[in-house]
């Protein structure tokens, strides 16, 4: 028996720093609409897939804002455009393929 309601949990970092806050935040990058558009367009593309898009506080990945972490992969992902999402989309959530270019590294 499969007891699993998703395949895979994306958080996005939608935390709001003061301004001026030396970290920044990635709510100041657009991570609000930027995960808005994720969770639509992924309802769109992968309707039969147990995909949730989560916002979520910080992730503590600031410098790369906005960031996002695929689980259970542990994948991390700065991205900036809805075009990054749709790679992300298309090529990690679809196809199981990580997108290289937008990886926040250690």
């Amino acid at each position: 028996m499969n007891n699993k309601f998703f395949e895979r949990h994306v958080f996005c970092c939608t935390n709001q720093r003061p301004e001026g806050h030396a970290k920044g935040c990635c709510a100041s990058k657009q991570s609000v609409k930027l995960r808005a558009y994720m969770k639509q367009r992924t309802k769109e593309v992968v309707p039969d897939k147990k995909i949730r898009i989560n916002a979520s506080g910080c992730l503590d990945q600031c410098e790369h804002g906005p960031a996002m972490v695929v689980y259970p992969d542990n994948i991390w992902y700065s991205y900036k455009s809805e075009e990054d999402i749709d790679l992300i989309i298309k090529e990690h959530l679809l196809n199981d393929s990580i997108v290289e270019k937008l990886l926040i590294k250690k």
